[in-house]
């Protein structure tokens, strides 16, 4: 373990939280045990990936063997790991929307013309409930095909995972601990996998086949570096954004350091923590514990300091209850706060717990990262499968996040145009329903 600097910090705690909350482990298990028995679709419904081609169709326009090719990659897609390494952006650590990513790219039937991309996509930011991706073809010759409002359906020069298969493909995923350079990282390094950029640049001049040997990296919106192989490979200051703009681009996934192996060199995850594709290829000598990675742990009841005595609370019936009054006590206490006096502190407790439960950051952190099982699971521990929600701040997400999952469907169904539709906060609105059940599933 080193010492952080306050900006590895503030990445670091950003990455635990993703790592937390985005591909929670029964997304993971449910998609691994369909894609094992060659189950792709199903795997990708497991990981909320949806699939925008038709195999069917893609070999009469191009082709049995094409067809073929493209099955293969399909059938060995880990959905999950996909969504695990996929771009993110802060704070929240969310997929990074209106985004483009090749993942492989396959030479037309014809053997000329530019290489036809199989692509995964994310919605644009105002239709990214429930985190979802999309997988497509993309092809030069049809640069909008299929792509419907989707505001860059072009494959992006600096987000791509054609080079780095390892990053979603079952069968490479072993390499992980190669092409990240887990025995090389420097300690107290910085985030930037300098150690690494003179050999991901020879690879990427390869495939590109490119004749120049310059390589631009982009360290930040302002700030780009070169990576020179020839003679003693150098990294340079750039020159002017017109010429750097021109050369090819080191992928992200190529110019940082694996944010896995940061957390671990850290001590803010272990290997139990980490996708079961990216353990094995980090740590090989590492032997699951097999214990649960699920976030929380059952609570039977808790306790309230109540007119000078320890009282509990607990789930009776279905629903959070005080457990130390008896039902006349409790009904006489609701009327008098109904006359406007004051509750029992059991009974506050209970309310405050209704609208702004000591859960809510968690709650809200899998809403936005479409977790709505694990939102769903979070609200019945606390409050009881059959509770009925009262307004406040957890109503309020719970509607906003069906009121942001209507609008995506109206995206993915070509309804909603390059925006939000106006109406739909008052459509969804009327159909929110107080019990959270109602209120969180698809």
């Amino acid at each position: 373990m080193h010492p952080l600097t306050a900006n590895e910090n503030v990445r670091l705690l950003f990455w635990s939280r993703v790592r937390e909350f985005a591909v929670p482990p029964s997304m993971i298990e449910s998609a691994t045990a369909r894609r094992k028995t060659g189950d792709w679709g199903g795997a990708c419904a497991a990981a909320r990936v949806d699939v925008d081609l038709n195999l069917r169709a893609v070999g009469r326009a191009h082709g049995p063997e094409f067809a073929a090719q493209v099955r293969a990659d399909l059938r060995h897609l880990a959905p999950d790991l996909l969504r695990w390494h996929f771009p993110r952006i802060g704070p929240g650590g969310l997929l990074r929307p209106g985004l483009t990513v090749s993942l492989a790219r396959y030479r037309p039937p014809t053997g000329s013309g530019d290489a036809i991309h199989l692509v995964a996509r994310t919605p644009p930011a105002w239709a990214d409930a429930g985190q979802r991706i999309s997988l497509a073809l993309w092809e030069p010759s049809r640069p909008r095909a299929g792509a419907g409002a989707h505001p860059h359906p072009h494959p992006d020069r600096r987000f791509r995972l054609d080079l780095h298969r390892h990053l979603w493909d079952a069968r490479r995923a072993g390499e992980l601990g190669e092409r990240s350079g887990a025995g090389q990282v420097p300690a107290g390094a910085s985030a930037h996998a300098v150690h690494r950029w003179v050999a991901e640049a020879a690879l990427l001049l390869r495939a590109d086949d490119c004749a120049d040997s310059v390589v631009t990296v982009r360290l930040s919106s302002r700030r780009r570096l070169v990576v020179n192989l020839e003679s003693a490979p150098k990294i340079t200051e750039p020159p002017p954004r017109g010429r750097a703009r021109a050369r090819p681009v080191l992928p992200d996934a190529a110019t940082w350091v694996l944010p896995d192996l940061e957390l671990l060199h850290a001590g803010l995850i272990d290997a139990d923590r980490l996708h079961p594709l990216v353990a094995s290829a980090l740590l090989p000598d590492h032997r699951p514990g097999g214990a649960s990675r699920s976030p929380g742990s059952s609570r039977t009841s808790r306790s309230v300091e109540c007119r000078g005595a320890t009282h509990r609370l607990g789930v009776v019936d279905g629903a959070l209850a005080p457990l130390d009054h008896d039902p006349d006590e409790i009904r006489r206490e609701e009327l008098l706060v109904a006359l406007g006096g004051p509750g029992l502190p059991c009974l506050r407790a209970i309310d405050e717990a209704h609208r702004r439960p000591e859960d809510l950051v968690d709650i809200r952190a899998r809403l936005d990262h479409g977790d709505a099982a694990g939102a769903l699971a979070a609200v019945e521990e606390l409050l009881g499968p059959d509770v009925l929600l009262r307004n406040g701040a957890l109503r309020d997400e719970l509607e906003t996040a069906v009121r942001r999952q209507v609008v995506h469907g109206l995206y993915r169904a070509g309804l909603a145009g390059l925006g939000p539709a106006p109406s739909s906060r008052d459509t969804c609105r009327r159909h929110v329903r107080a019990h959270p059940r109602h209120a969180i599933s698809r």
